[in-house]
């Protein structure tokens, strides 16, 4: 790695969003936080070759690792408690009801909804993101969606019966 202070950079600047993200990914801070290790250490071998685009690189490694890490294991059920102190919700029950809603999702639905409404990317995007067809993100996004709304239906109000 020839250009160290580059990737220093990086990191400080965009840290916190990948942290954030690698969260919400896993539901689990300490696991968050070995994806964004996991894949920060794999961006400084390959520094040179990605330093026009890294935090496409950066992301796109987060979301494969953490693919491979729940193939590979059972997932233990986790809280999704704060991170980075988000704003309290006007409704704890609410809160705790999506908690434990996503909790239920399986972490593929998980990771489809973070990347769709969360990372705000198009269908196309995830589906290069995780290495799978569009129509296979639109199924897994529509199923996620119902699922939720099946688990907790007091979650509609909040975006609508038709999301």
């Amino acid at each position: 790695m020839t250009d160290r202070s580059g990737f220093d950079q990086f990191v400080h600047a965009r840290g916190p969003a990948l942290a954030r993200t690698a969260y919400l990914l896993t539901g689990d801070h300490h696991l968050a936080e070995d994806l964004v290790q996991a894949a920060l250490a794999k961006a400084a071998q390959h520094w040179e070759r990605i330093d026009t685009s890294p935090e496409a690189y950066v992301r796109r490694t987060m979301y494969h690792q953490n693919i491979s890490w729940w193939r590979r294991r059972k997932l233990t059920e986790t809280s999704l408690g704060s991170y980075d102190a988000p704003v309290a919700a006007a409704d704890p029950t609410i809160r705790l009801t999506l908690e434990q809603a996503l909790r239920r999702l399986t972490p593929r639905q998980r990771t489809v909804l973070v990347l769709r409404y969360f990372e705000d990317l198009t269908e196309v995007q995830t589906a290069a993101a995780l290495g799978i067809s569009s129509g296979a993100v639109k199924s897994m996004s529509r199923q996620a969606l119902k699922r939720l709304r099946d688990l907790s239906p007091e979650l509609a109000d909040l975006v609508g019966a038709d999301a």
